[in-house]
């Protein structure tokens, strides 16, 4: 299997956009039509989804101890949607006759056996993981919403109860389902440490289009039950270097920032963690009052807000990215990044640009919950 080769093909095939998943989930449909109601009726989401993770996946496949751990996670969460190990065949023969139509002429008996080869290592781990996870746990558990207190006209915090109880690293992900949305899943961090009474926080902000988060942030009532995925991710706190910590956090990235705070709270030595927090205007700032009473409690945290416009407000104002950058020099600390994609990314930039090592900064994006 010839990872650059891999890498190369499948930069030619995405060019092409999103005709690439139309035909992928066509020919998986017209061939399988017995799977189509494990989807949403709306793809546009779900064709968004296959890209981005078949991006992930050739971008790792020459470190195959990240590419592993990824895919024993994807393996994991995809039994919230019902697959089976027969449905691997399925999906891995509707792809490879999506890579074929698109590669054209490029598609050569080698080309076809090293996607092969990376299909098959693909669909191994995914099973194994979900086959070892089925002992374990549940495919999803049921939450009970306690309470939703909305703090701007766009964002709010949900309360929920999960059973059986559910148990995750500070920092992790899971992916949320409303019965007002079926089958339409989207990525929430939990915004707190786990607790003696099990209960979690998700913050929800609302954005254009975004069925999921429409249904949680106007619709869901107290005592209405939604489904909830099993954890997922990496941005987990790294308890070993030693190093001070910066944190970035943009709107209701905040979340799992505030969850690792939580955590760090119950460390014997706890590292000085100072905390960026950025919206667009002050009245998205919409946890301060919570995060400056944890810096009054906390004498290791800092807390820095900025908006990105806002004549009112009194404090950092500008981009965010370029707040950080210019209030020290990080390369001494660990950097955790969360937030809207573009921050992220730019974040990341810029403190590499600065001297930060790369294997400092912890960052996650699945992008899916920004809808």
């Amino acid at each position: 299997m010839d990872a650059t080769r891999l890498k190369d093909s499948f930069a030619r095939i995405a060019m092409y956009g999103d005709e690439v998943p139309l035909f992928f989930y066509s020919d998986l449909f017209i061939k399988h039509p017995e799977v189509r109601d494990m989807f949403p009726i709306s793809m546009r989401a779900q064709r968004d989804h296959l890209v981005g993770a078949l991006a992930q996946i050739v971008s790792q496949v020459d470190d195959l101890v990240s590419l592993t751990a990824f895919l024993q996670g994807l393996g994991r969460d995809h039994r919230k949607f019902g697959t089976i190990a027969d449905h691997y065949a399925a999906v891995g023969g509707s792809l490879l006759a999506t890579f074929a139509h698109f590669a054209g002429e490029g598609w050569t008996p080698e080309l076809a056996a090293d996607w092969a080869a990376a299909y098959d290592l693909v669909a191994q781990v995914m099973i194994e993981a979900a086959s070892q996870d089925e002992g374990v746990r549940p495919p999803f558990w049921t939450g009970t919403v306690l309470a939703c207190e909305r703090r701007s006209y766009d964002i709010c915090v949900l309360h929920v109860r999960p059973e059986p109880r559910l148990d995750y690293l500070p920092g992790q992900s899971v992916a949320i389902e409303s019965p007002r949305r079926p089958r339409l899943w989207r990525y929430y961090s939990m915004a707190n440490a786990p607790r003696p009474d099990g209960t979690v926080e998700f913050h929800v902000r609302m954005v254009d289009g975004g069925a999921v988060s429409m249904a949680l942030v106007y619709e869901v009532p107290v005592g209405e039950e939604i489904r909830i995925g099993p954890p997922v991710g990496v941005l987990t706190l790294d308890t070993t270097s030693g190093r001070d910590i910066l944190m970035v956090a943009g709107s209701t990235g905040l979340a799992p920032l505030k969850a690792l705070i939580e955590q760090i709270a119950g460390l014997p030595r706890p590292p000085h963690v100072h905390l960026f927090f950025g919206a667009r205007t002050s009245d998205e700032l919409y946890d301060l009052p919570s995060l400056d009473k944890m810096a009054g409690e906390y004498p290791w945290l800092s807390v820095v807000p900025a908006v990105a416009a806002d004549r009112r407000f009194a404090g950092e104002v500008g981009n965010l990215a370029d707040v950080v950058a210019r209030r020290g020099n990080w390369s001494g600390h660990d950097a955790y990044l969360a937030g809207p994609t573009e921050l992220v990314r730019r974040t990341a930039e810029l403190l590499t640009a600065a001297g930060m090592p790369r294997n400092q900064i912890h960052l996650e994006d699945f992008g899916w919950s920004e809808s």
